[in-house]
């Protein structure tokens, strides 16, 4: 079982080998694309359809997280002299989409009650990398261990 949100969409890619290493935060040193980076908690916040009674102190909260599943491919490289092809695997940030939407990550620690991809940003090219952006929101538990001090 993953310890955090990260690890869990780590635990999800890695199952379904698209040959690309993935990592929560960042690459390590000199890692060379392609790669993903999986960035989580860029916001949380209640969900305030999946509550109930605030006046209990032992209720369950539910929150929607915000993380970002980010796709770094090297965009061309050379062919022959004066000539460059592309590299970059099309298709590939949609097919990562498509497999954590509607996934329940069970490696999560927390349970998970949905997982909506929100969107895919795609950016431009600059020092021959290119960069797919994908948002998802995971609806799941507040565990007391992320609220509690240690």
């Amino acid at each position: 079982m993953a310890a955090t949100t990260s690890g869990a969409i780590k635990a999800r890619l890695e199952s379904l080998a698209f040959g690309v290493p993935v990592f929560r935060d960042g690459p390590r040193e000199g890692q060379t694309p392609p790669f993903i980076v999986i960035t989580e908690a860029q916001d949380i916040g209640l969900d305030t359809r999946g509550n109930g009674d605030f006046g209990d102190p032992d209720a369950t909260l539910q929150i929607i997280e915000t993380a970002t599943v980010d796709l770094i491919e090297t965009a061309r490289t050379k062919a022959t002299a004066g000539t460059a092809r592309a590299v970059e695997r099309y298709g590939l940030a949609e097919a990562i989409a498509h497999a954590l939407h509607g996934h329940p990550l069970p490696a999560h620690p927390a349970k998970v009650t949905a997982v909506r991809v929100d969107g895919i940003d795609r950016f431009p090219i600059r020092d021959n990398r290119v960069r797919a952006s994908i948002t998802v929101q995971i609806h799941r538990e507040l565990l007391r261990t992320e609220v509690t001090p240690a």
